[in-house]
Order: structure tokens, then sequence, then C-alpha cells
């Protein structure tokens, strides 16, 4: 089954195309903790810039991109963060994954996923009436 998910999917992980496109046209120039790929094109664009792009490992998720190499891939940074970072400080931490969709999500109290109670209204409120 492998295989055949290489050919027909795209959400989890590179399919067969991209790989090739990127065996091609493309040189890797480094990976991240989560074993997320990178690459930059071996020949420039008309205006002189470089194409760069990543190959996930697992789902296809933005998110998953740490901040030092998504400046890389925008162009913000020309050298490789792998280079270039300072050491990590002690108070950063490690990545996340998006919760949004899952049942990890954060669900406020009051929304229907909780139960849908909320607090009783401590008296605070006065509806309001067009004669007031």
């Amino acid at each position: 089954m492998g295989f055949f998910s290489k050919i027909f999917t795209w959400w989890d992980g590179a399919t067969i195309g991209t790989s090739l496109f990127s065996a091609m046209n493309g040189e890797k120039v480094g990976t991240d903790a989560q074993g997320n790929t990178y690459f930059r094109s071996n020949k420039k664009t008309v205006d002189g810039r470089e194409r760069r792009w990543v190959i996930y490992n697992g789902a296809n998720d933005a998110s998953r991109v740490p901040a030092e190499w998504h400046g890389w891939l925008h162009g913000s940074l020309d050298a490789l963060p792998e280079n270039e970072l300072p050491p990590p400080k002690i108070w950063e931490v490690d990545y996340t994954p998006n919760a949004t969709g899952t049942v990890a999500a954060y669900r406020p109290q009051g929304a229907l996923e909780r139960g849908g109670r909320r607090a009783a209204a401590t008296g605070d409120y006065e509806s309001w009436t067009p004669d007031a």
C-alpha cells in the first residue's frame, strides 16, 4: 500500500512526482528536528531568485515548519538556519502541533463539545427594553 499511497496521496508526505522533481531540479540543503527536508532549485528564476521548498516528514501541515526554516523558505535569511542560528534559549519550548479540528483542540467553557453548560449569570446583566 505504501507505493500506491505515494502515487495517489499528497497530504501525507511527497508524491512520486514531487520526489522526482526534487531529485532532478533541486539540491537538498538540510533537515529540521521533525525530519522535514528542505530543498533549493539548481537554477535561478528569471528575476535572479532561487526557489525553495519543503518536503514534510508525515502530514503536510505548514505549522510544522520551525520559525528559522520558515524565514529561509521565504527568503528572509540567505544563509542556512543550521549555520546561522544562536543556541536555543532555556525558556524556548519544543514544537507542539496545531490541535485545531482534533480532540485536543481548545474548547471554552459553555462549548457544546464540553456539555454546553455555562456558569449561572451573576445578576450584573440587565436586559434591554425599548421603553427604558
